[in-house]
């Protein structure tokens, strides 16, 4: 049985025998497990970061003679997801022979196509530049991980000193150099110079272990791990208090929440100057520390030291000059005072790209901040989706640590500006970004759908994140808003999904709701008015409860819900979009129906008034209008069909059936119909079009508008 021979503090031990058993004998498959699990601790390595590799004896297919093959994780993949598919194979020969052709340094880019004629697994992935890192080292198993502890050491001014004091020499040292064939060459000279070593540490950039086994390569990694961690531990507030001691207070919890869901969107909108981005905050004590401190001025403008977190952070993060309390009310004055510090930032970042570039460099890409450190408040991250933006705020807390660990042993250095900026605008990273797959329609998108937990706003929801938008669920009912939440959660991830309960009625759950949706995504694009109730009796019937309680939620809570949509996307500057859901019913007089028609009446009327004063601002305001749509609704409950059928004569089984023989179409109106008529509104052709009404209704004549 494999039990460790130490005790982790520092990184958490996952390794479960009973699972490695099941694998045993399967490289590979060990592979993907210590990968895995070694990926699920973001104190062993970061989102997308590091490599791990195994080397087996498969049979060639053409000669039938054994070969040694590396399994190694492809281009673009994360250890901690990965799976079989996510593996790129070689012939491991053939890789070592490319040492044969190789022209030097300034030739490295060439070889990345090379690899591709070493492939051995035709399902490969695309192999990444740290193939030959892992090639020309002899061992069965490798990581190349990304520890915030080694890296510290690695970025710190006397970080070849500390690994020979601290690993006593069983930890080789080499340099900071760009990742490619040469470093390759270079880690098998290190290990030559340096036999029976058990890793070696790259210079600002990471860490190399191994073992013979999966197991023994992991029990490796873990070790050397925790020997830095502790090293760092013992050294914090050593020499002077962590980052040089507290600076600025921070806010109480629910005031930082409530300062950050506030500016936000105010900060969304200059992020998307050029593009349009998704937010996070983070206001973690890791993020407080430091943002807090008095060497934050120092250490943020030096920038980040690892390849992988300035690729995702940019170079440095915008600092505001915001008293953590300030007033937010004077939201045009924000916009100025925090604009002129963007453009700064963006003048620096043009500045970075035309002193660094190269006759060949690709394009300055956006030169909008990436991480805004608010001191007392928090950082935000904004970024293309809302998982490349929560990954740069991990990034950033990365980067965080590496500098606390640097400035408690030694002294933090970061990457010089054009080895920086060598490896963002590299080459071979460029054609990565280009071959990524074309944004989804509602990519970049933020909607808040109310009455989302079924029915109708159940489906436009997930037509939304479909086409590849962000979700806000809402609902009144909070078990079955639960149980949509944990269903898009499983099928689309949790990134882009929040659930959020929502009474229309009531603005301060209203309130909650947009703090909510700002706090996780950063701003809004998208309101769909879709929550509402049905009322069927008589005329006579009708009681003053009846009529106020269908205002309250159709009239009334349309308004309200576009009231605070309406305050973000102003605050953006980015204009956007309001889809009513409101019904047939809005234009077709029925029987026993006078107090919900009249409140759908409302809805539709209102969304003109709104479409005619919000255009200004180029928000769109657009109505669907359903009919009968029974599927999965609320709709039918409370008698409503018992009530629409006695009005038509007939039994409550015939409904259905009775509503589609009415139409023009003799056609059932289902929910995807009315998602997709919602998504018409918002998905990009019908840009230029306000104050419109989409009728899905089978076709009834009665409902014409003209």
């Amino acid at each position: 049985m494999n039990t460790p021979i130490m005790s982790f503090k520092h990184v958490s031990y996952l390794w479960d025998e009973a699972k490695a058993a099941k694998l045993e004998g399967n490289e590979v498959d060990l592979l993907i497990y210590r990968s895995n699990i070694l990926g699920a601790d973001l104190r062993i390595t970061n989102y997308g970061g590091g490599n791990t590799s195994c080397k087996t004896i498969e049979l060639d297919p053409l000669t039938k003679e054994p070969v040694e093959v590396m399994w190694i994780k492809g281009s673009g993949g994360d250890i901690g997801t990965m799976t079989r598919a996510g593996l790129a194979g070689l012939y491991v020969d053939k890789l070592r022979s490319l040492k044969g052709i190789y022209r030097g340094i300034e030739f490295e880019d060439e070889m990345v196509e090379l690899f591709n004629h070493c492939i051995y697994d035709l399902a490969s992935k695309a192999p990444s530049i740290d193939t030959p890192l892992h090639g020309f080292l002899p061992f069965k198993h490798i990581d190349h991980l990304h520890p915030d502890a080694a890296i510290a050491i690695a970025a710190s001014k006397d970080g070849e000193k500390i690994t020979q004091e601290l690993w006593k020499g069983a930890i080789a040292w080499v340099p900071w150099q760009r990742p490619g064939f040469d470093l390759g060459l270079k880690l098998k000279e290190a290990l030559d110079k340096n036999p029976g070593i058990r890793g070696i540490m790259l210079g600002g950039h990471g860490l190399f272990t191994w073992g013979d086994t999966a197991y023994e390569c992991y029990l490796n990694s873990l070790e050397v791990i925790e020997a830095a961690s502790a090293y760092l531990t013992a050294n914090y507030g050593k020499k002077r208090p962590v980052f040089g001691g507290e600076k600025v207070s921070s806010l109480e919890a629910s005031q930082r929440k409530s300062q950050a869901a506030k500016l936000a969107p105010i900060l969304r909108g200059l992020a998307s100057s050029e593009k349009r981005m998704v937010g996070t905050f983070n206001d973690n004590e890791t993020v407080l520390q430091f943002i807090n401190s008095h060497d934050l001025g120092k250490l943020a403008p030096m920038g980040t030291s690892c390849p992988d977190h300035f690729l995702r952070t940019k170079i440095s993060p915008l600092v505001l000059d915001l008293a953590p309390n300030a007033d937010l009310s004077d939201v045009l004055g924000l916009k100025e005072k925090i604009g002129k510090a963007f453009q700064a930032y963006r003048e620096m970042y043009a500045e970075y790209y035309q002193k660094h570039k190269h006759p060949n460099s690709p394009a300055m890409r956006d030169p909008n901040p990436v991480v805004i450190l608010w001191p007392g408040v928090g950082l935000f991250s904004y970024a293309k989706d809302k998982q490349t933006s929560r990954v740069a705020s991990e990034f950033y807390i990365n980067a965080i640590n590496v500098m606390r660990g640097a400035e408690a042993v030694s002294e933090y250095v970061s990457l010089p500006l054009q080895e920086a900026f060598d490896i963002e605008y590299w080459l071979l990273e460029e054609a990565k970004l280009q071959r990524m797959p074309k944004e989804k329609p509602l990519s970049r998108k933020i909607a808040l759908i109310t009455g989302s937990a079924g029915g109708i706003g159940k489906g436009i929801a997930e037509r939304y994140v479909q086409e590849g938008a962000c979700v806000v669920l809402t609902d009144i009912d909070q078990e079955r808003l639960n149980g949509t939440v944990a269903d898009f959660e499983k099928k689309y991830g949790k990134d882009v999904v929040l659930g959020v309960r929502l009474d229309v009625t009531d603005t301060g759950s209203l309130a909650e709701a947009v703090q909510a949706t700002c706090l996780k995504f950063g701003g809004l694009d998208i309101v769909v008015n879709n929550a509402g109730i049905s009322i069927s009796r008589a005329f006579e019937a009708h009681t003053d409860e009846d009529w106020a309680r269908l205002n309250d939620i159709l009239v009334m809570g349309q308004y309200h819900v576009s009231k605070a949509g309406v305050q973000i996307l102003r605050e953006q500057g980015l204009g956007g979009d309001i889809v009513n859901v409101v019904s047939k019913n809005a234009l077709v007089a029925g029987p026993k129906n006078v107090a919900y028609g009249t409140a759908k009446a409302a809805q539709l009327h209102m969304s003109r008034l709104m479409a005619a004063e919000l255009a200004e601002d180029k928000i769109r305001v657009n109505v669907v209008n359903p009919d009968a749509v029974i599927e999965n609704s609320n709709i039918w409950e409370g008698g409503w069909a018992e009530n629409r059928a006695k009005a038509y004569g007939i039994d409550v089984k015939d409904l259905p059936q009775y509503y589609a023989n009415r139409t023009l179409l003799k056609e059932s109106v289902k929910v995807s119909d009315i998602a997709d008529a919602a998504f018409a509104f918002v998905g990009g052709l019908l840009s230029k079009s306000t104050g419109n009404m989409l009728n899905v209704d089978g076709g009834l004549a009665a409902a014409f508008p003209r």
